[in-house]
């Protein structure tokens, strides 16, 4: 084999280290991008913060961070985060601070228990044998997140080694136990057990608790599929009793964990706010969410003046000035493209999902001259602040459909058409999926069947027969 040298011309891109930290940084959420300027901060010192940085004197108007708790239904809400202080814990404070260093007052703030350490409480104050104290113990460590127990007692004993010699008599024993704990419900095996116990709360003379009782045990799959048909067929009763039935039951709570786990809680801090001036909506940063930083100009000096002993400091002293660099580039970019959606948008603004226009991440792009991957990373977890409410830079964008005028209508606006129509349903005679589909029809609005159906389906609203009430 005859060997020999051949000249070849390509093209690679390389991404040098600026870009790399440009690219990271956009993507970044804000909450992120504190905690990465703090680290930057803590790491190299050749960066500082300027004099005049919001961090110690925030403007009073600027937007804080805001908690975003997740509800069932899949709707946000979020609240101003309350503000504690600690008190001085010198010599002269109270609480056995004294002169103890070991001593932590962060221990004496309060936090939400969890369900585990709520019910190992409660095991705490009641007095057991050593053995039955175990058992119970055993069975809350195998709740679910929901607080049911998803093991049946009999696969658990066979589980158990049997040195332990605990058989499913004495695990059923242990149950019953824990099913006298609070929250009312927990440690149940199944749904309509857990609203048994919940119903077994309650006095006597509650009105509807007896026929109600007999739904949870026998009727709940007839409940559940709203057939009131046969319900009242198979119980024997009228509407207004089984009305209060129903009212009573759905005072119960399907889920007895819920509230002890404080994973859905999230805090963050707007990007951006919208405020009408001269009427017309318009994009401003965020002044508290914008970190202001600077190069050291002292260790700047020296290292200029001492260049052959500058050693890893003019790396690092790159570095910074990299970083105060991309931090500006990355809020001016989130600043244009929050821009160019609010003048989108602006009857969203004035009238609400309604009147949301169809808008994709290809049109922002072509307007700025920007690549759709950077309105993507500059749209993601990136968060604009309105009189109607906190919403991702992302929920701005949505699909269109065709109306038949010819026009255009984004699904965000065709959600909420159909979101209207179900709120002023007759709740005897709820809309079905076709008859929605009919009434959007004589609106303009040209959607089949089956794309209310995804749409109600993504808004997490029941189909018809789940939405029937007395």
């Amino acid at each position: 084999m005859k060997q020999s040298l051949q000249l070849k011309v390509s093209q690679q891109l390389t991404l040098t280290p600026q870009l790399q930290q440009s690219i990271k940084l956009l993507q970044l959420s804000t909450i992120e991008l504190q905690a990465e300027v703090e680290r930057y901060l803590l790491e190299n010192p050749m960066l500082e913060r300027a004099d005049d940085s919001p961090s110690t004197d925030q403007p009073a108007d600027a937007p804080q961070a805001t908690e975003q708790t997740a509800t069932d239904d899949g709707a946000t809400q979020t609240d101003e985060p309350g503000v504690s202080a600690l008190q001085d814990w010198g010599s002269g404070g109270g609480g056995g601070g004294g002169h103890d260093e070991d001593y932590d007052p962060f221990h004496n703030v309060p936090c939400q228990p969890t369900l585990r350490e709520q019910l190992l409480a409660q095991l705490g104050e009641v007095s057991l044998a050593r053995r039955d104290h175990a058992v119970v113990q055993l069975l809350i460590e195998e709740l679910d997140d929901d607080g049911y127990l998803s093991t049946p007692l009999a696969e658990l004993a066979a589980a158990l080694p049997d040195e332990l010699d605990i058989d499913e008599s004495e695990l059923a024993t242990g149950l019953r136990m824990l099913q006298q704990f609070d929250p009312p419900g927990v440690g149940a095996r199944a749904l309509s057990e857990s609203l048994a116990l919940q119903l077994g709360r309650l006095d006597d003379s509650t009105p509807g608790l007896a026929l109600a009782r007999t739904i949870v045990r026998d009727h709940l799959d007839l409940l559940g599929a709203r057939d009131y048909t046969r319900l009242r067929k198979q119980l024997g009763c009228n509407d207004d009793a089984l009305r209060l039935a129903q009212a009573l039951i759905a005072t119960l709570n399907p889920r007895p964990a819920t509230g002890f786990d404080a994973s859905d809680t999230h805090y963050i801090t707007p990007d951006v706010t919208v405020r009408k001036r001269k009427g017309r909506w318009v994009a401003e940063l965020n002044a508290g969410a914008v970190p202001h930083l600077r190069v050291n100009q002292i260790y700047a000096q020296m290292l200029s003046e001492n260049r052959q002993q500058s050693g890893d400091l003019s790396g690092r002293l790159q570095e910074a000035r990299w970083l105060v660099k991309n931090i500006q580039q990355r809020f001016d970019t989130i600043l244009k493209v929050s821009e160019a959606i609010v003048d989108k948008q602006q009857a969203f603004f004035e009238q609400g999902e309604v009147a949301m226009r169809p808008m994709i991440l290809r049109d922002i792009a072509e307007e700025l001259g920007l690549h759709e991957s950077t309105v993507s990373r500059v749209t993601t977890q990136k968060y604009l602040l309105c009189p109607r409410g906190l919403f991702e830079l992302k929920y701005f964008f949505g699909s269109a459909l065709e109306t038949d005028s010819g026009e255009e209508c984004s699904a965000t606006a065709i959600k909420a058409h159909i979101r209207k129509l179900i709120e002023e349903e007759n709740p005897a005679k709820p809309l079905s999926d076709s008859a929605i589909a009919a009434q959007l029809s004589s609106q303009g609005i040209l959607v089949a069947r089956r794309t209310v159906a995804k749409y109600r389906e993504a808004m997490q609203i029941a189909p018809v027969n789940q939405r029937k009430t007395l």
